[in-house]
C-alpha cells in the first residue's frame, strides 16, 4: 500500500542514535553506525524521530510500504514497560490518530493489561515535541506584557491558532482544521511582511511549506486533498513570494483541489521581496 513513511539519508546520518530512542515503536536500530529502519510494520509515519535527529537526516515520504501494524507495535512495547507504552499512546493521541489510539487500548484490554493512565499527563510527553498537535486559544497569544510607556504596534499580537504549522507535520485530520479557512504560506512570506499576522493570518489556520526545498511535495498534494474532503476546510489562501520557484506552491494547491471530490475557492496572494502585495486573485 502507498502511505507516509520515514526516509533516512544514510550519508547525513552521524549514528548518534537519538532517533532510535525517540521511536518508541521500535522501527529503528543502529546498524554499522547508521540508523536503519528494521521493519515498515512498526513505522507509523508520524515522524517522532524527525525532531530527534540533530543533522536533518530523516524526512517523510509517500511510497509503497507494508501497512503499519498497531498490534505488532503493542506486542513489542510490552517488553519496554508501562511508561513507553503510555508515551506511544500519547503520541498517537496528540497526532489525531484516534483509530490507532483506540486499537492500542483495545489490545491492552484484550490481553487484560492494566496501566495507570492518571500518571500519563504528569510523566509523559510526545516523542516529537516539534510536531505535537496543539490548538492555541486567543488568550494564549496575549501572555506577554509590554512594558509601560511603550505603544505596541498593531501586529504585536500573534494570530497563530495551532501548532505545528509545517505542512509535513500537520495532521490533515486534526480537529482544529474542521471547517476552517486555511492559509498556505511559503516559508519566506512571514519574514518579508512585517504585518503578516494581522494582514494575512488573522482568522485562519496555518500551513507552511517551500515548494523548492521541501522533499516529497506529492504528500503536500495528498494532505491538502484530505483537508478539503475530510476536514471540510472552507477556503484556501495561498501566499507566495514573487520569485519563480514559489509558484510551485500554487500548483500544489491546485493539484490538491483537483484530487479532492469537493471544490473550494483558492485565493492567491503574491508578495514582493519588500512585503507589498503585487497581485491578489481567486482561482
Amino acid at each position: 500500500m502507498k502511505r507516509t513513511i520515514i526516509k533516512i539519508e544514510e550519508e547525513l546520518c552521524n549514528g548518534c542514535g537519538a532517533c532510535v530512542t525517540g521511536c518508541h515503536e521500535g522501527a529503528l536500530q543502529l546498524i554499522n553506525g547508521k540508523a536503519v529502519m528494521v521493519s515498515e510494520l512498526y513505522c507509523d509515519g508520524l515522524g517522532a524521530c524527525i525532531g530527534e535527529c540533530p543533522v536533518g537526516a530523516i524526512t517523510l515520504e509517500e511510497r509503497e510500504a507494508e501497512p503499519y501494524d498497531e498490534d505488532a507495535v503493542m506486542e513489542r512495547l510490552l517488553q519496554k514497560g508501562e511508561k513507553v507504552i503510555l508515551a506511544h499512546l500519547n503520541h498517537l493521541k496528540e497526532h489525531g490518530e484516534t483509530g490507532l489510539f483506540k486499537q492500542g487500548l483495545s489490545y491492552l484490554e484484550k490481553h487484560n493489561i492494566q496501566l495507570n493512565f492518571q500518571e500519563k499527563e504528569k510523566t509523559l510527553a510526545c516523542g516529537c515535541p516539534g510536531s505535537m498537535m496543539r490548538e492555541i486559544r486567543p488568550a494564549e497569544n496575549n501572555d506577554y506584557k509590554i512594558p509601560s510607556g511603550i505603544i505596541p504596534p498593531k501586529s504585536a499580537t500573534s494570530e497563530l491558532r495551532q501548532f505545528p504549522v509545517q505542512l509535513h507535520l500537520l495532521n490533515p485530520h486534526a480537529p482544529f482544521l474542521h471547517g476552517v479557512n486555511l492559509l498556505l504560506a511559503a516559508d519566506c512570506t512571514a519574514f518579508a511582511c512585517g504585518d503578516f499576522h494581522n494582514r494575512f493570518l488573522k482568522g485562519k489556520m496555518l500551513a507552511v511549506a517551500c515548494p523548492k526545498l521541501d522533499s516529497n511535495t506529492q504528500s503536500y498534494v495528498d494532505k491538502l486533498s484530505e483537508m478539503i474532503d475530510g476536514a471540510m476546510i472552507d477556503t484556501l489562501t495561498v501566499i507566495i513570494m514573487e520569485v519563480p520557484c514559489c509558484g510551485g506552491l500554487v500548483k500544489i494547491a491546485e493539484m490538491g483541489r483537483q484530487q479532492a471530490e469537493r471544490h473550494i475557492p483558492i485565493k492567491v496572494i503574491i508578495l514582493s521581496i519588500k512585503g507589498d502585495i503585487i497581485r491578489e486573485n481567486w482561482i
